[in-house]
């Protein structure tokens, strides 16, 4: 992303692939630039041949900065690093470097950060982190004298919904992310599947009064993890309802909040977690694991925090929404959209990437 700050407010040029993850074209004019809004224009590029664009509008080392999103991808995030030698680059770490984000392919992201450290890239560049715990990340990288900015993410924050009827044994819920290990999904299908059995076997090989639907949206992005997880929905007691529904718009993410219950989404590391937060303006109580920014959710009845990897404690908090009644519930949304609000000061963000970005 190049950002021209020539005069106010900051204008943002945009330059991303036409393809979504699974490699499926966007909706979208290609090799263009495209109006977001009043001061954002986005190039959806079909051949990753970013260079001559940027050089047209990256021109002015005084005005403009450089702000690379990632660490692993080569066109994107790699390339662009040896360009523009005259202007500052800042890159945005995303989570990346959290102990449990660093843990899969580890191998490979070893080798390539210790390719950034012989550059010394750590010295010649900004580093974008959204909290002082993703900058202990970064600096026990790439040591104490790297560059660090903090500002906290932007979140998108829905109008609260109106929760469906519920009955105590019911329950409706719901995963937004992309399919990967990263997002622990095959974790709360092994949970629901012990939630499963035990109401199963409380009925004493009938089935028992307790149902749970499970909602998945999402791209693949890790095909073997998700066939591990198809695999154990085939083997789903029957009072367990698992259904994936495939990539969600956007514009479609409010619908599908308003017709579950509870959001999970007990992730192994997440900076911030957009959908987390989206859930619980909605007013919709969370599941989640004790490594987002996310925390303190049962004491402000907004949710449950669990270990990720207990599966046990995670069908504990399940059980808990299960055996809850709608006017309980009802009590757990409002308190998850206070939630939210709370949590997020727009303008102190805002502030923060003014300085980050050197505007004010």
């Amino acid at each position: 992303m190049v950002v021209r700050m020539e005069d106010e407010p900051v204008r943002f040029l945009i330059f991303c692939s036409n393809k979504d993850l699974d490699g499926t074209i966007l909706k979208v004019p290609a090799d263009q630039w495209v109006q977001f809004s009043k001061n954002t224009s986005v190039w959806y590029s079909s051949n990753n041949n970013w260079a001559p664009v940027l050089k047209r509008e990256f021109t002015d080392p005084d005005h403009c900065r450089l702000f690379i999103i990632g660490l692993y991808d080569l066109e994107y995030n790699f390339k662009p690093l040896f360009r523009f030698s005259r202007f500052q680059k800042i890159v945005s770490v995303r989570g990346m470097l959290h102990p449990g984000a660093l843990s899969q392919k580890s191998f490979k992201k070893k080798v390539y950060l210790q390719i950034w450290k012989l550059l010394r890239w750590n010295r010649k560049f900004i580093f974008h982190v959204t909290d002082e715990r993703e900058r202990e990340h970064v600096l026990t990288q790439f040591g104490k004298n790297t560059q660090v900015a903090i500002a906290d993410n932007f979140p998108l924050l829905l109008e609260k919904l109106e929760i469906p009827q519920k009955e105590v044994g019911t329950l409706k819920l719901v995963s937004i992310a992309l399919i990967s290990a990263m997002k622990n999904h095959l974790k709360v299908l092994e949970a629901l599947e012990a939630v499963g059995r035990e109401l199963w076997a409380g009925g004493n090989g009938q089935l028992a009064a307790g149902i749970v639907e499970y909602n998945i949206y999402g791209p693949v992005k890790d095909g073997k993890y998700w066939e591990a997880c198809v695999e154990l929905i085939k083997k789903m007691p029957p009072n367990i309802k698992v259904q994936y529904h495939g990539a969600i718009e956007p514009s479609a993410i409010r619908e599908a909040l308003s017709r579950n219950h509870v959001f999970i989404l007990p992730s192994k590391s997440e900076n911030f977690g957009h959908s987390i937060i989206e859930a619980l303006s909605a007013g919709r109580p969370v599941i989640t694991s004790n490594n987002t920014p996310w925390n303190g959710l049962e004491s402000s009845r907004a949710g449950i925090n669990v270990d990720g990897t207990n599966i046990t404690k995670m069908a504990e908090a399940i059980g808990f929404f299960l055996n809850m009644s709608s006017e309980t519930l009802v009590e757990w949304s409002h308190a998850a959209h206070e939630y939210a609000l709370k949590a997020v000061d727009i303008e102190k963000i805002k502030g923060q990437y003014k300085r980050m970005f050197g505007v004010v």
